[in-house]
């Protein structure tokens, strides 16, 4: 496999943990909201991964990796008795997004170190074939 296709796999996996990220981020965003846009509780999203067969060029086999989809996860939502709230039910209970912040920054931490790791894979690469270039030079 040549030495640049390298780039190619570790990029396609940067752009996947880029998007898990920022649906990450969304679902943070919304852990108490009540209404959505459709005015329902908000819903966590969860990104699907798919791998990816790649040409090398060489014929040598590699695989990548793309967001395959991004599904609303069905749980219900968190319901709390507050009949006071404008958006409480006739039985006086108000249903929050179905949002877990702990698993949020779990699937945070774990995506961010997945995109670290592949930036350091380009980087190495990158060292790689600059000492390659060096060694041509002396």
């Amino acid at each position: 496999m040549s030495m640049f296709k390298i780039f190619d796999i570790s990029g396609s996996a940067v752009s996947s943990q880029s998007q898990r990220l920022n649906t990450v981020a969304s679902n943070l965003a919304n852990v108490d909201t009540v209404a959505g846009p459709d005015g329902k509780a908000y819903k966590a999203r969860e990104v699907t991964f798919q791998t990816v067969l790649m040409n090398t060029g060489d014929g040598a086999p590699g695989q990548g990796v793309r967001v395959s989809g991004v599904t609303e996860n069905q749980a219900p939502g968190r319901k709390v008795h507050d009949p006071a709230n404008p958006s409480a039910d006739a039985d006086g209970y108000v249903t929050y997004s179905n949002v877990n912040a702990v698993d949020e920054m779990v699937n945070m931490i774990s995506a961010s170190r997945s995109y670290q790791n592949n930036i350091e894979v380009m980087n190495t690469a990158k060292t790689l074939l600059m000492k390659t270039l060096q060694m041509g030079q002396g």
